[in-house]
């Protein structure tokens, strides 16, 4: 188990400024995601963490909801780097219907990846991406990055690659 501090549940400013960007329908650039402002409590990830898996022993210190899509599928940073910053942690997706998977292998690489306008969804939904650059988005990355530039597809394979066991995992904690 991850320990946790009240700390590692204040919003870092990169998600704090993209909850202020408005992801509207447009078929061309349209990303379902809905960026939230704070962090889900402890209390609601555990409650939905226990509904998604079956389990209802587990607890959801190990996640840091701050998104979701529009079917109620939820973005969330996987706190699995014990010692290690938030911002530092892999962001995952986990859908509303079981759909799971890792985005990015740090809130930096993701946003590089909302960037290139791709969700969290899209990410783990879809096994091709197609690249629709965003101003708005490159310009939030280009201020809070810490990680280089790089294609979405090179971030999401490295993550995908370094996380491998994330689904089965999941599928172990399923009841």
């Amino acid at each position: 188990m991850i320990e946790t501090t009240a700390d590692d549940r204040r919003f870092p400013p990169a998600l704090a400024e993209l909850a202020r960007v408005e992801f509207d329908f447009d078929e061309e650039e349209y990303v379902d995601y809905e960026p939230y402002d704070a962090f889900d409590s402890a209390e609601e990830t555990t409650h939905w963490l226990r509904q998604w898996t079956g389990n209802h022993e587990l607890d959801g210190d190990a996640y840091r909801v701050f998104g979701q899509d529009g079917t109620g599928g939820l973005a969330a940073l996987w706190c699995v780097r014990p010692g290690r910053p938030l911002a530092e942690q892999p962001v995952v997706f986990l859908g509303s219907e079981g759909e799971r998977g890792v985005v990015a292998a740090n809130l930096s690489d993701f946003l590089w990846v909302l960037a290139e306008g791709l969700g969290p969804m899209e990410v783990v939904e879809y096994e091709q991406y197609e690249a629709r650059p965003n101003a708005a988005l490159t310009e939030l990355a280009e201020r809070h990055a810490t990680t280089p530039r790089r294609a979405a597809r090179e971030i999401i394979t490295d993550a995908q690659a370094e996380f491998a066991t994330f689904s089965e995992d999941l599928d172990k904690l399923c009841r």
